[in-house]
């Protein structure tokens, strides 16, 4: 019966354009930085992980490029998210909670300002056997390699955990350290966040709290021409877009699944 259920739910997701689907049981999540489940979703039994490939648009040196390719996935995930939730609700008759595939993300001191998330996509698509960690601290998938992104939704139905990936997908190639503009890959085992931050999102939210800061204290004639340059500009659009990434080397330099 349980296994009828889970084959139902992956084929709906399937149909959606997922590239794979796995199941969690909820006892199985183990995010150690992350609020336990209970906080979110106190009936939460199953953890139900959808695997996205990243398309090649993580090559382009030209980072709108990347980041026009990356905020479509995103959508494309949410939607999926989304439309999965439904029909939990609708036609199994279960509750279900869809968890962000980005942000909203908790900027509070208590989560270091959003680099703890509310949940673990990483995590959870351990504990559904759809992959394992690689050297760059992202899940390596069997098939898709390491150019995946995973959404969760959350479910009271009770099903079991899919088979944990047998074997290592890494193959300790180490190029995903030496591209590493940012140096974040040095410590292995660790991502050190703020080295990747500081390179990967240029116009965050670092930067803009010293631009503001530079700004008040500058003159009424700096003021003016801080409102008219690059920098201002790439702050504005970052603002009211999200979060930028401007790196992708760790996904579109690691050779598993390529």
């Amino acid at each position: 019966m349980k296994e009828a259920m889970k084959r139902k739910i992956r084929e709906f997701a399937l149909d959606l354009g997922v590239d794979d689907v796995g199941f969690a049981a909820a006892s199985d999540y183990d995010s150690p930085l992350t609020p336990a489940l209970d906080s979110i979703f106190p009936q939460a039994k199953t953890l139900i992980v959808m695997a996205y490939r990243e398309a090649s648009h993580c090559e382009s040196e030209n980072m709108r490029i990347a980041m026009s390719g990356r905020m479509g996935t995103m959508e494309f995930m949410e939607s999926c998210n989304y439309r999965l939730s439904r029909y939990l609700e609708r036609e199994c008759k279960v509750k279900a909670m869809t968890t962000p595939a980005s942000y909203p993300a908790n900027v509070s001191p208590e989560a270091k300002f959003g680099l703890i998330a509310d949940f673990s996509h990483r995590h959870a698509a351990i504990a559904a056997g759809l992959g394992n960690w690689g050297r760059h601290n992202l899940v390596i998938h069997p098939t898709l390699g390491a150019r995946v992104l995973f959404s969760t939704v959350l479910s009271d139905i009770e099903l079991p955990s899919d088979a944990q990936v047998s074997g290592e997908l890494c193959n300790h190639c180490d190029l995903c350290v030496k591209n590493c503009q940012g140096g974040a890959l040095d410590a292995e085992g660790k991502t050190e966040q703020m080295k990747c931050m500081a390179h990967s999102q240029p116009y965050g939210i670092g930067a803009n709290i010293r631009f503001w800061t530079r700004f008040v204290d500058s003159t009424a004639e700096e003021q003016k021409k801080m409102m008219r340059s690059p920098e201002y500009m790439r702050l504005y659009q970052a603002s009211f877009i999200g979060y930028q990434y401007h790196c992708f080397k760790c996904y579109s330099v690691c050779p598993v699944g390529q």
